[in-house]
C-alpha cells in the first residue's frame, strides 16, 4: 500500500506529463500551420475601376545590380484575372506619368526571336516578316537569311469571361517595355498604363524591378574590409 506522500508525488508527475504533451501538441500545430503559408509576392497588385480585372504580381525581371541601360528593353511579368462574365480586352502601353525613379518607354509588346529565312524585314506592329524584299512597313530592311530577328506584337490581351492570363520572363514570347528613356536600376520602376475594353478607367501602374532571389556578391566591399584590416 502506497503512502500519502508517494501518491501525491505520482499525481504531480502525471500532471507535469500531461502539460508537456499539451504544449508539444500546440507547438506541432503551429509549425504545421506556418509551413503551409505562401511566400509573399513582391510585385504590384491592383484592380480596374470596378474590380472587373485584377492585376497581380506586376514587376520587371531582375538582371543584376547594373540594371538596364537607356534604350534597352526590359521584360516584365504580370497576371491578369477577369472577374466578370463578359470578355475583356486589356491593352498595356507606356505610361505618360512622370515621377522620380520611374522610367518611361516607347512601346510595350510581346517580343520573340524568329529566324528570317528570306531577305526582308520584321514588322514591329504585327511581328510578321515581309516576304517581299524592300517592302516599306516602317522597319529596317535587308535582313540576312538565317539571322535571328526580334519580332514585336502589340500588348493587346483578350481575357475570356472569368478567364486569366499569366506572363513570365521565361515565356517564348516575352512581355517587354521597349526603348527605355533612361537607365533602369534596382529600386526604380517602369510606368505602364492598362486600358480596358469594358469601359473601366485606364489604370496607371509602376512596375518595380524585382528583388534578386539570392544576395548580390559583396565584391569590392570584401576587398575594402581586407585593406582596412591590413593597416
Amino acid at each position: 500500500m502506497r503512502s500519502l506522500g508517494t501518491r501525491r508525488a505520482a499525481l504531480v508527475a502525471g500532471a507535469a506529463t500531461v502539460a508537456a504533451l499539451a504544449l508539444g501538441g500546440c507547438s506541432a500545430g503551429q509549425v504545421a500551420e506556418t509551413a503551409i503559408l505562401d511566400t509573399p509576392i513582391a510585385g504590384v497588385n491592383a484592380q480596374s475601376e470596378n474590380g472587373s480585372v485584377l492585376v497581380r504580381n506586376l514587376q520587371v525581371e531582375y538582371n543584376g545590380v547594373e540594371g538596364y541601360a537607356s534604350g534597352e528593353a526590359a521584360p516584365f511579368e504580370v497576371s491578369l484575372y477577369n472577374q466578370s462574365n463578359e470578355a475583356v480586352t486589356v491593352t498595356i502601353s507606356p505610361s505618360s506619368v512622370e515621377r522620380p525613379q520611374v522610367v518611361a518607354g516607347t512601346q510595350v509588346g510581346f517580343v520573340s526571336t524568329a529566324t528570317v529565312t528570306t531577305p526582308g524585314q520584321v514588322s514591329a506592329s504585327t511581328g510578321a516578316a515581309s516576304a517581299e524584299p524592300g517592302a516599306s512597313t516602317g522597319a529596317s530592311t535587308g535582313a540576312v537569311t538565317g539571322t535571328p530577328a526580334a519580332s514585336v506584337k502589340l500588348a493587346t490581351i483578350k481575357l475570356a469571361p472569368q478567364g486569366s492570363a499569366l506572363y513570365r520572363p521565361t515565356d517564348a514570347a516575352q512581355l517587354q517595355i521597349l526603348g527605355l528613356r533612361e537607365e533602369l536600376k534596382p529600386g526604380m520602376a517602369v510606368g505602364l498604363t492598362f486600358e480596358f475594353s469594358n469601359g473601366d478607367a485606364a489604370l496607371d501602374l509602376e512596375a518595380p524591378v524585382a528583388s534578386p532571389l539570392t544576395p548580390a556578391p559583396r565584391g569590392s566591399a570584401e576587398i575594402a574590409e581586407e585593406s582596412e584590416g591590413g593597416h
